[in-house]
């Protein structure tokens, strides 16, 4: 045994059903290997799925041969109406998939949720590819209904086993690798769809939903070699599973003294948990979720309504209205000659920006990062707006060579439009992009962990719905027709996430998940950063062995 090793097991430790444990707050995980990197960082790679499903049908949409398909030949644009339809029902099936998806972790496990969401997603992309041949609106629409179902599965429980299997003191950076992934994903759509954008066969928009196999087999097979969460088989009483689990993840032995007090402190804490969250029916678990005060900050209903409000609040900055829509937006506004290229520089701009949040959100934590990324957005929408409505986007004229277009009265102003966007871009992409992600895997208890994170997954699935749904009507030609006028809306929602932000986002930085849960329960969002664990649940709850090592068999 190291030296190290022995310090661990101070002469203070207890046992817990045969673990040992400690008193010290620092030493409850083993240290970071390139192993435990690598795991978490191959899970992320689940984001490229709603990256590139949002990213790939923006460019999509405006592809003459896929309008020809849907609409008619000849046909300007989709329609208002079935822009938002094709949009919108892959996140209403995707909203249905995260809620599943929470039961479907407890039965057969975190892992197996994300394969079985892989095999869904397949079976969708394949009814897409049917957009070739007889009605394209009807296949288009009903394969991306399913494949939402398999996103569903995906983007809940990834989030769920990343934060489950994530080392604490990088647990936000390996999360963030979600966020990363998405904005890889949208990248990728954007170079696939800019390639193949002047074929004057199906291919145009066949090859870019054709080429989404490649996701779902890649994370799908990946899969398959990794081992599932330790919370997971904690809270099924398999503590020879998860032990075996945890020494993959943390590239130790079993018999590590590093990897039996880690685990003793998560058992401690599901046992303490449990006396709090009594196992219950399958409605009533759901039931649990909304249990509490909503003004007592630990409460479950807190929690639950802290993680769809961030959900919310994320999709409501206005980041999806850029990439579902940018391309047939800054089409109608006459003023961009090449708009697959701004599309394609703002996806780039979301790849690059997103990583720094690898090292903010460690160092300067998850509060910190959401308020001053909130600020810095409501400033660029609101200046987008103003510019917008004054010189920019609004004030065109016809255009002298083709008199069905227009052209731009003031350039610069536009460039300056689309330059603010791209700031917006990064502030979003290295704040509220991963932050939020990050936050809702980490302040769920242990028994409500996994529909905790698949009620606030389903909300943000349920607000991308609504604003892929009514978007089309604020901002085209034959309905609201607001132009730059909602990015007023945007910024205006952007302004609430300050204060929201400010007034109940807690920092959970450095915490392990058992002791952000302690940490709620004994401080305020406002004062959560200042808070320094104390105590480990084992040594807490430790002396009693007999209640420690009580049968969990029947726990759900």
């Amino acid at each position: 045994m190291s030296a190290a090793e022995k310090e661990v097991t101070a002469p203070a430790a207890k046992h817990i059903a045969g673990l040992a444990t400690t008193q010290d707050v620092e030493r409850i995980e083993a240290p970071v290997t390139w192993k435990a990197y690598l795991i978490c960082a191959f899970a992320s790679f689940g984001g490229i799925f709603f990256g590139y499903d949002s990213g790939y049908i923006n460019g999509v949409l405006g592809s003459q041969i896929f309008k020809d398909a849907v609409e008619f030949v000849g046909a300007k644009a989709v329609s208002d109406s079935h822009q938002s339809l094709i949009v919108s029902i892959l996140s209403c099936g995707t909203f249905f998939g995260a809620l599943i998806a929470g039961d479907v972790a407890e039965f057969i496990g975190r892992k197996w949720t994300v394969i079985t969401g892989c095999l869904i997603y397949t079976i969708g992309v394949v009814i897409q590819m049917i957009t070739g041949l007889g009605n394209a609106l009807g296949a288009i629409v009903a394969g991306r209904l399913i494949a939402g179902f398999g996103v569903g599965f995906e983007s809940a429980i990834v989030i769920l086993y990343m934060s489950e299997i994530c080392p604490r003191k990088v647990r936000g950076a390996l999360v963030a690798g979600y966020q990363f992934c998405i904005t890889i994903g949208i990248m990728l759509a954007s170079c696939v769809v800019y390639a193949t954008q002047n074929r004057t066969d199906t291919g145009n928009y066949r090859i870019p939903i054709a080429i989404q196999f490649t996701w779902a087999l890649i994370l799908g097979v990946g899969l398959l070699f990794l081992p599932d969460s330790p919370r997971y088989f904690v809270k099924k009483g398999n503590l020879e599973a998860a032990t075996a689990s945890l020494s993959r993840l943390r590239g130790q032995p079993k018999d590590s003294e590093y990897i039996q007090v880690e685990l003793a402190e998560i058992v401690a804490n599901e046992e303490y948990e449990r006396q709090l969250i009594p196992a219950t029916t399958w409605f009533g678990s759901w039931a649990n979720c909304f249990k509490g005060s909503v003004f007592k900050a630990n409460s479950n209903l807190r929690k639950t309504i802290l993680g769809t409000s961030m959900q919310m609040i994320q999709q409501w900055t206005g980041i999806n209205f850029i990439f579902y829509y940018s391309t047939p937006f800054l089409q109608s506004t006459g003023a961009i000659s090449n708009t697959f290229v701004i599309s394609m520089i703002f996806t780039i701009i979301n790849v690059c920006s997103t990583p720094l949040s690898f090292y903010t959100v460690e160092r300067f934590g998850r509060r910190t990062i959401l308020f001053w990324g909130a600020l810095g957005m409501v400033i660029c929408q609101f200046l987008v707006a103003i510019i917008g409505v004054t010189v920019g986007f609004n004030h065109t004229h016809p255009n002298p060579a083709d008199p069905t277009t227009t052209l731009a009265n003031n350039v610069p102003a536009v460039n300056a439009q689309i330059a603010f966007i791209a700031i917006f871009i990064f502030f979003f992409a290295s704040t509220w992009g991963p932050g939020a992600w990050i936050v809702i895997g980490e302040i769920f208890p242990l028994p409500i962990r996994s529909r905790g994170v698949a009620l606030s997954t389903a909300s943000n699935w349920l607000w991308n719905t609504i604003i892929a749904v009514i978007t089309p009507y604020m901002v085209g030609e034959n309905h609201g027709n607001m132009k730059s006028s909602v990015f007023f809306v945007w910024g205006g929602l952007c302004t609430c996430a300050v204060v929201y932000t400010y007034l109940f986002v807690p920092e959970t930085k450095g915490l392990s998940l058992e002791q952000v849960d302690k940490m709620m329960e004994e401080t305020t969002p406002r004062t959560s950063s200042k808070w320094k664990p104390t105590t480990t649940f084992a040594a807490t709850v430790g002396a009693d062995d007999a209640y420690l090592t009580k049968n969990t068999d029947a726990n759900v």
